[in-house]
């Protein structure tokens, strides 16, 4: 047990910094090792990569599985848990485990203290860039406990929101978030308070240039992420396909892709997201979480 500031990226750092093995594993508290070889066939994979890379910068994550309380949503939750057997771009996250050498860690500088959360993301990115990721053997068990006190749609909306909005570089909305980012037992104000926020940096810092550049990253982020649909499709078809084939998301990467990675499209792609972000989801959800109830008057 190590003392440390407050913040995940400064108490994982500690971790490390008191850690003396080679290797290192962030782990979230709500995450479970059930078999007891996991770890042990993890790292072995993991030390082959790095031998055949002929480098330490290589790190890996695990597959996941949530443990649910109920059995609603589970194409949802088969389609989150296929994309953790993934290695794109924002896919990887520390519900997973991060699994790398001391050595690697080091050399990235270990994790951000800057942010309030999404560290994991932040650091996710880094390795991708100056590194490799791999999908660890076996899978690693989480809580779902997140998806079903918040909701399971509005807690995957807001995970889509948070991450559109870093990946844009919108960092002023991250000065306001440690504010607006509830606990687990003030979910009824889950998603109002972050379309407050993005309505006043629209109209307190950034200004109309501002918005219509930050809105046009959206449009390219989410364009650069329609390959998700293509995905859920082969999840959805999985009893037809295979466990193991994606022929739609090939589609979307030799063909679909080519053809709309174009600015056009990025534009097109914006004003949809914000006449549906702002213009529909901004006012069901601040109606929804009225009728429950549970929005503040005073805010």
């Amino acid at each position: 047990m190590v003392r440390a500031s407050r913040g995940r990226g400064a108490q994982m750092n500690a971790a490390a910094r008191a850690a003396h093995h080679p290797f290192l594993l962030f782990l979230h508290a709500d995450s479970h090792l059930r078999d007891p070889w996991l770890l042990d066939h993890a790292v072995h994979a993991l030390q082959k990569r790095i031998d055949a890379a002929g480098n330490t910068k290589v790190a890996g994550h695990f597959p996941l599985h949530f443990i649910r309380a109920d059995g609603r949503h589970t194409l949802a939750y088969r389609y989150i848990e296929a994309k953790t057997t993934l290695n794109r771009t924002n896919t990887t996250n520390g519900d997973q485990g991060f699994l790398m050498a001391r050595e690697f860690f080091d050399a990235l500088g270990g994790f951000s203290e800057a942010l309030p959360f999404l560290e994991d993301q932040e650091m996710a990115e880094r390795i991708r860039r100056d590194g490799v990721w791999m999908t660890l053997p076996g899978v690693l068990e989480s809580s779902a406990r997140r998806f079903e006190a918040e909701g399971f749609h509005r807690r995957y909306l807001l995970m889509g929101i948070i991450m559109g909005i870093y990946s844009v570089g919108a960092h002023g909305f991250f000065k306001r978030a440690p504010d607006i980012y509830r606990s687990h037992p003030e979910t009824g104000l889950l998603l109002t308070p972050f379309f407050r926020t993005i309505r006043r940096m629209m109209r307190e810092e950034l200004g109309l240039g501002g918005s219509l550049r930050a809105w046009l990253a959206v449009g390219r982020y989410v364009r650069q992420n329609a390959w998700q649909p293509f995905f859920f499709m082969d999840v959805l078809a999985r009893p037809l396909f295979g466990p193991k084939r994606t022929p739609l998301l090939g589609f979307h990467d030799r063909i679909f892709r080519p053809l709309t990675n174009f600015v056009p499209f990025d534009a097109l792609t914006a004003l949809f997201c914000f006449v549906w972000y702002m213009g529909v989801l901004a006012p069901w959800f601040a109606l929804r979480e009225w009728g429950l109830g549970t929005l503040d008057r005073n805010t």
